[in-house]
Order: structure tokens, then C-alpha cells, then sequence
């Protein structure tokens, strides 16, 4: 999440208000689109409640799911694109979502008005493109049994009650998602889940819980 120069969170609904812009606020129940792949690309999202997921389906109809949205999070930023086009992804609820919807032209004039957010959108995006180079490596050079655990680390809630001290719930998900993630088989991800838990690198019982130390040291760093 972005913060502001005295990291206090960064309050993007109260931000745009109060640079007088007129909020909608877009709510999403589980398994239901934001938008989808295809779409036209007319507004920018930033997540404040709840967590979303950005997926992609190749021309043969294979989907994957390359990012997972924390609140605070922005998404559509390709609708700043000239000219606009479409949709570059599909961005689906994962539990109960509220974001905040900003119109392509509203999020540019106040990109040009406001220079410390401009400043810090384009950190985020900067530091988010960073992130998916360092997952296309970790793809091209890393075993299944490596990436998930690196997927598993950086899914980890940070920042949260749940999420403070050594261990760390992640974001409800399936061993299908999982497997799109990294690129593997639900066999193979249900087969290293297994692993994980007997060494004592996760546990769960409703949701997936992050050894982080004792994960990190599994896998090198």
C-alpha cells in the first residue's frame, strides 16, 4: 500500500475527495468481475476493502492468475494508455470487495495537478513492474516446488493483526489458483503443500498460514 510522506496509510478515498472528486464506490461480492480481459479500459481502480485477483486467458482459453490485490492496491492502470484501449486482464473479487472507481480523465488531471500522488503512483507502478520481472525470472529459473513457496511468502498478509509476528495468513485460495500461479499442476501443488506442512512451513485448517522464517530459510534467503 502506498503511504504518504509521514507513512501514515495512504487514505485514497479520502484523497480523492478531497481533491474534489466525485467517488463511486464499486462493490463485489466473491467470484464476481471487476471487470474483464476485453473490456474497454475507461477507469482506474483502487482496492479498499478486501482482496481481488488479476487473471489472464491465452488465446487457447488457458487461464492464469498473475497478481493477487491487497487494499490499497490500484488496477486498470492501462486505461491512462494513448489512446485507451482494452482491457489487458480480468480482475475478480476474492472475498467481499469495495473499490474506488476514478474515470481515466479525472485520474489524469489530477496526476497533473497533484505532483506528490502523481509521485507516488508512478513509485507503485514502478515498484509492481519490478515485481513481475522478478516473478517472470523466479518462472524461468526456479522448480515448481520453489516458486510456489515464493508465492506463498509474498501472498503473506503484512501489516495486519492476523499477519504480525513470524507467521502469516494468505488470502483464501484453491490449489487450482495455486497451480495457475506458478505454473505447475493442482497434483504437483497439493503434493509440495504436503511437504510445507510436514516440515512445519505452513499449517492450516481454514486458511493457509505462513511459517515465514522458516519458509524463507527453505528456500535460501
Amino acid at each position: 500500500m502506498m503511504g504518504a510522506r509521514n507513512d501514515k496509510p495512504f487514505d485514497a478515498a479520502a484523497f480523492f475527495s478531497s481533491v474534489g472528486l466525485e467517488r463511486r464506490i464499486v462493490e463485489a461480492e466473491p467470484e464476481q468481475f471487476f471487470f474483464n480481459q476485453g473490456d474497454e479500459a475507461d477507469s482506474v481502480f483502487c482496492l479498499l476493502t478486501g482482496r481481488a485477483k488479476i487473471s489472464v486467458v491465452s488465446a487457447n482459453g488457458k487461464q492464469a492468475t498473475i497478481l493477487f490485490l491487497s487494499p490499497g492496491d490500484y488496477f486498470g492502470e492501462e486505461s491512462l494508455a494513448t489512446p485507451p484501449g482494452a482491457r489487458a486482464a480480468t480482475v475478480t473479487a476474492v472475498n467481499r470487495c469495495a473499490a474506488l472507481r476514478i474515470k481515466r480523465e479525472d485520474m489524469i488531471r489530477i496526476m497533473h495537478r497533484e505532483h506528490e500522488f502523481c509521485d507516488q503512483f508512478l513509485s507503485y507502478l514502478l515498484a509492481r513492474s519490478l515485481r513481475t520481472q522478478a516473478d517472470l525470472v523466479d518462472q524461468m529459473f526456479s522448480t515448481s516446488e520453489k516458486r510456489l513457496a515464493r508465492t506463498l511468502l509474498l501472498m503473506a498478509e503484512f501489516g495486519k493483526p492476523a499477519g504480525q509476528g513470524p507467521q502469516a495468513l494468505i488470502p483464501p485460495i484453491t490449489h487450482e489458483t495455486l497451480a495457475e500461479m506458478v505454473g505447475t499442476t493442482r497434483s504437483r501443488v497439493s503434493f509440495f503443500m504436503n511437504r510445507f506442512r510436514n516440515r512445519g512451513l505452513i499449517s492450516y485448517t481454514d486458511r493457509i498460514q505462513v511459517h515465514r522464517p522458516r519458509l524463507q530459510a527453505a528456500l535460501g534467503n
